[in-house]
């Protein structure tokens, strides 16, 4: 039996993720339909404010990001209640950790697409610089990371899959749209504001906001989001690999 702190083995998790990109892109409706809650607020955010819609435009990046993990929730429940496939992976050569990274991956790439679209837009209406650009692609696979796992762990605790449609549309929606990631930062209670920058979501769309618009941040600020999300997101990471391990033993 694996020591539960011997180093991950992802061998599979390139196949693996290749094969769940596949099965996910025969779910083009759920591919579309992914990017309504961010179309919708940008329209909003157009006719209403439209000067801070590069703030907007960067969070709905972060916010798809974001989201990603709840996918990978759905994806790695639905076939461990629904089908039971679990066992017939883990059964194979395929490794507990290459399981779980080979959801993440595989929803990753299936839903690159309409990302991408909005990356295009941002092309258009933010003015990028170098910093922006790097911290946008640092900032977003830190977000995926942490929200891919936290997804999968959560996963293996349900065993209803009407109950994890409800909740965790209120996790993913409530954290990605409360704390300000599609509007400005300063306009988030001051009081409340540190405890926005420690949510992955919220951090990296305050990292963004501050690189857009120098300033928007005090220095302390930006160390409190920049560490918060890096922590974070390996943390979670690290977890999820020793529950993918924890859980494929205890079956």
């Amino acid at each position: 039996m694996a020591l539960p702190f011997a180093l991950p083995n992802f061998r599979g998790a390139a196949s693996f993720s290749a094969t769940e990109a596949r099965v996910q892109l025969h779910e083009g409706i759920a591919v579309f339909t992914s990017m309504i809650t961010q179309f919708v607020v940008l329209i909003f955010v157009w006719v209403l404010a439209r000067s801070i819609l590069p703030v907007a435009i960067l969070g709905a990046i972060i916010f798809s990001m974001f989201t990603l993990g709840q996918r990978v929730l759905n994806e790695a429940a639905y076939v461990r209640v629904d089908h039971k496939l679990n066992e017939l992976y883990l059964a194979s050569p395929l490794t507990p950790e290459s399981y779980f990274l080979g959801i993440a991956v595989g929803v990753l790439l299936a839903y690159l697409g309409p990302i991408l679209i909005l990356v295009a837009i941002a092309v258009l209406w933010v003015a990028f610089t170098p910093l922006l650009a790097v911290e946008l692609v640092a900032t977003s696979l830190a977000v995926w990371l942490f929200s891919s796992s936290m997804g999968y762990v959560l996963s293996t605790l349900f065993r209803d899959m009407r109950a994890i449609w409800s909740y965790a549309s209120i996790l993913y929606n409530l954290f990605g749209v409360l704390p300000p990631v599609f509007y400005p930062v300063g306009l988030f209670p001051t009081a409340l504001r540190p405890i926005a920058l420690v949510m992955p979501p919220s951090a990296a769309a305050g990292l963004l906001q501050d690189a857009l618009r120098p300033g928007v941040l005090s220095s302390s600020d930006v160390v409190l989001a920049a560490v918060a999300l890096a922590v974070e997101s390996l943390v979670m990471f690290g977890v999820a690999l020793l529950w993918a391990r924890r859980t494929a033993q205890e079956r």
